[in-house]
């Protein structure tokens, strides 16, 4: 095969992996509109799924989806939500 051929192909295989991840995040503000005071633990994380880090205490609970630029948080008191904030979506 030549060069420049197997290059086309690369590129097009990159570009495609890139969209495909892009458009699957669950981080958008249809999503962050569908969150309710008072809704699951486990329907929110069927909504955005598995929180990329969750810190608790004693009846209460801090989760995030995202990073420090683009992030969606919650906070549970027992398995509801309290409140929810995002950035960046």
């Amino acid at each position: 095969m030549n060069h420049c051929f197997v290059r086309s192909i690369s590129i097009g295989i990159l570009s495609l992996v890139m969209l495909t991840s892009i458009g699957c995040s669950k981080l958008t503000s249809e999503n962050y509109d569908e969150l309710r005071i008072g809704m699951a633990y486990e329907a929110v994380v069927d909504l955005l799924g598995k929180p990329d880090s969750c810190e608790g205490t004693v009846g209460f609970k801090n989760c995030t989806w995202g990073d420090q630029k683009r992030y969606i948080n919650v906070k549970f008191g027992g398995n509801s939500v309290v409140y929810f904030s995002s950035k960046g979506i």
